[in-house]
């Protein structure tokens, strides 16, 4: 039995890669030494590979995002040099950038409607080329063009076939030299239409001449495998754990003789060790409907942290959690089983066994009723009683959270962490710093101000380190985007709140000011999409438990006086299914979540934020969350969204995001006042608030000094208007 990985994490087990890069643009590291940098977390990868499977791609690092190197290997764009290669990722025109399918990962959008028009692709970089030259290892890596072409922007309906046929000879080119190359092609589990279908057959017959191609797709089941079967390729790879369709049809009708099946039996995407016995059997059966069989991981290992190596957490826990070098490590346990070698397996294979049980939990969810899903008041009432109370302007001004985190916070937070400092010490800095950011909203003249989150790592691993039934790691980082990484928290058992989470900050914040404070939630949704979760029982209850906490924390903001909540749900549109014959019931049990979540007086204000996801195609079900006001992002595309609004009756406040947080440049007046303009269009000037689209806390302090003071003149330009 051979084996056979991709997708291995790019960051380093100390965070190398963002380190690197980060520090080319602070301007700390040279450009040679950014790429010998990029080399050598390169060769470690390889010789992690190396040293647990056979086969494996070549090519897969990147300085930033592999859709844009896609975008650059066809030329689609030719920046000029690396810094104009970090423009398109973060300057002032950068490209869009959204999540990738059902995930946390973010890429950057190509935008190819201009280059349809005016040129044709070319083949202007060979960078598996580069990549084999410099390493001698692997087998050539590319994101597929139908999936390059299907996750790209600005296409017309009538010119995709022509770009797709065009893409199909610049791969052609591309491949000279290779005997082989590994493509992934994700896109194929989306729900295709027949027309894209027969596209597909007919740019891989281009392909199929050129060299043996390893094609690859993930996240779901294909719904035309036996279209795959008939493409001139080597070996397909498929996603059996995610895509147990897939499993079923090939146990049912077999598999083509003349193809490698690539068994992806390893999860990609969680981090609970695999049941190898349950995998051999799998191997098993698959051995009796084709005799050419790799086993693989399900999907690409970069949604997982490096290793479990060096994890203080309770051993109950540690001895079931399996992280990307483990996962190579199963792939070979499941390769010497079947040669025969099996002397692993039982100590490999421990489970939790009732970790983190609560029946107190289970009984409260138990007993919720249809009406606990429903808040008390009607909006229209609500939106009366809350402007009484809150005395807003027209177009008010806020921010989504956070506020920059500088490097003597973060030092702060670690000297506390190590026990250099006292809790009391800890809590007046982060007081002081709280009352540093009341004063300087007030000047600015922000109306709803928000304390900053300076007491806050990240929006799902503080609440994680509040929460019974969750664990966090110390070095469990994975890229969300670019060079910016997040621990995701391991929901392991019942999930319950022991005491107030946020209460006492926020209170303090409110105690320092007359204007309204918010009080900063993330939502239940959001916190299992950013989580490795628990797959005992179903998702929708685990959703339950989190969302009665933040219902529980929103009364204690009550009794403290907090008359605004926003439950953040960025991930709302991520988390849901990627075949959209299965939104209706993801969207039942995320709707009831946030819903169940957000119980509260007439008089207190929800708020929900959401960004960087393709949110237009779900307006109808965000119409359902019953919030009060939404901001959302809306400045990376251009006010974009803005026409999925029309003809669904939205009637609650939006706040779109004016200010693209992910760029350094300071968004003008002039930048803002298009989006609004825009917007102004759609929705009645009542109802419209002025915002960034994301938190401020990866920003440096002048850039958000400038931009907000911006954001604030054109506020009170549009209330001069009327």
């Amino acid at each position: 039995m051979q084996t056979y990985a991709y997708g291995f994490p790019r960051l380093g087990k100390n965070r190398e890669y963002k380190k690197l890069i980060e520090g080319y643009w602070e301007g700390k590291v040279s450009r040679d030494s950014l790429l010998g940098g990029i080399d050598a977390l390169e060769r470690n990868r390889l010789a992690i590979y190396e040293e647990h499977v056979d086969f494996f791609p070549a090519g897969e690092m990147t300085l930033y995002d592999n859709m844009l190197d896609t975008a650059l290997m066809v030329g689609a764009y030719y920046p000029a040099g690396l810094d104009g290669y970090y423009e398109l990722c973060r300057g002032k025109e950068a490209l869009e950038m959204t999540k990738w399918f059902n995930t946390n990962y973010h890429y950057i959008v190509p935008e190819l409607g201009r280059l349809a028009e005016a040129r044709p692709f070319e083949a202007a970089w060979n960078k598996p080329a580069q990549e084999l030259q410099k390493h001698k290892k692997g087998i050539p890596y590319f994101i597929g063009p139908f999936t390059f072409l299907k996750l790209s922007k600005g296409i017309s309906q009538g010119k995709f076939e022509d770009l797709l046929l065009a893409l199909g000879d610049v791969y052609g080119e591309l491949f000279k030299g290779f005997k082989e190359a590994h493509l992934d092609e994700p896109a194929f589990v989306m729900e295709l239409s027949a027309d894209e279908i027969k596209m597909i057959g007919k740019v891989y017959e281009k392909l199929g001449r050129r060299c043996d191609i390893n094609l690859f797709t993930y996240y779901d089941s294909v719904d035309f495998l036996e279209v795959l079967y008939d493409l001139p390729v080597k070996a397909l790879g498929l996603d059996l754990v995610n895509g147990r369709d897939n499993l079923e049809q090939i146990l049912d009708a077999g598999f083509p003789a003349d193809k490698v099946l690539v068994a992806g039996l390893v999860n990609g995407k969680n981090i609970w060790k695999t049941d190898i016995r349950e995998a051999l059997r799998t191997v098993e059966r698959l051995s009796a409907k084709t005799t050419k069989l790799m086993v693989s991981n399900a999907s690409p290992l970069y949604h997982l942290p490096i290793t479990v190596q060096g994890e203080n957490l309770d051993e109950a826990l540690l001895s079931s959690l399996s992280f990307a070098e483990e996962k190579l490590f199963e792939l070979e346990l499941i390769a010497r089983a079947c040669d025969g070698d099996t002397g692993d397996i039982s100590s490999w294979n421990k489970k939790i066994t009732g970790l983190g049980f609560d029946s107190e939990v289970r009984e409260r969810v138990g007993k919720l009723g249809n009406e606990d899903f429903v808040r008390k008041a009607p909006y229209a009432e609500r939106e009366k009683e809350q402007q009484e109370k809150l005395k807003l302007p027209l177009f008010p001004t806020t921010t989504i959270g956070s506020f920059p985190q500088s490097s003597e916070v973060r030092k702060q937070r670690a000297d506390f962490r190590a026990g250099r400092i006292s809790s009391r010490e800890y809590e007046h800095f982060v007081e002081g710093k709280i009352a540093e950011v009341v004063s300087f909203q007030e000047e600015v003249g922000l109306d709803v101000l928000v304390h900053g989150e300076f007491e806050r790592t990240d929006m799902v691993e503080f609440f994680a380190q509040k929460l019974c039934g969750m664990a966090t790691t110390s070095q469990g980082w994975i890229i969300s985007y670019g060079t910016r990484v997040y621990r995701p928290p391991i929901v392991y058992g019942d999930v319950s709140r022991s005491a107030p989470m946020t209460v006492k900050e926020i209170a303090y914040a409110q105690s320092l000011t007359k204007k309204p404070m918010k009080g900063m939630l993330t939502g239940p949704v959001t916190i299992i999409a950013w989580s490795f979760v628990r797959d005992d029982i179903p998702v929708s209850e685990v959703a339950y438990q989190i969302a009665l906490c933040l219902q529980d924390e929103i009364k204690d903001y009550e009794k403290a006086g907090i008359g605004i909540a926003q439950i953040d749900e960025p991930a709302f549109r991520e988390k849901a299914p990627i075949k959209k014959h299965d939104w209706d019931e993801y969207f039942a049990w995320a709707i009831r979540a946030f819903r169940l979540s957000s119980q509260a007086q007439a008089g207190t204000q929800i708020h929900t934020h959401m960004c960087y996801s393709e949110f237009g195609e779900i307006i109808p079900w965000i119409a359902q969350m019953d919030f009060d006001v939404i901001t959302i992002e809306a400045s990376r595309s251009r006010g974009d969204i803005l026409e999925h609004f029309e003809g669904v009756g939205f009637d609650r406040q939006i706040g779109l995001g004016v200010w693209d947080i992910h760029s350094p440049a300071v968004a003008s007046v002039e930048d803002m006042r298009g989006i609004v303009r825009r917007a102004l269009r759609l929705f009645p000037c009542e109802k419209f608030w002025l915002n960034p689209d994301c938190g401020l806390k990866t920003r440096k302090w002048e850039e958000v000094s400038s931009t907000l003071q911006n954001m604030v003149t054109l506020a009170r330009e549009l209330r001069r208007q009327g």
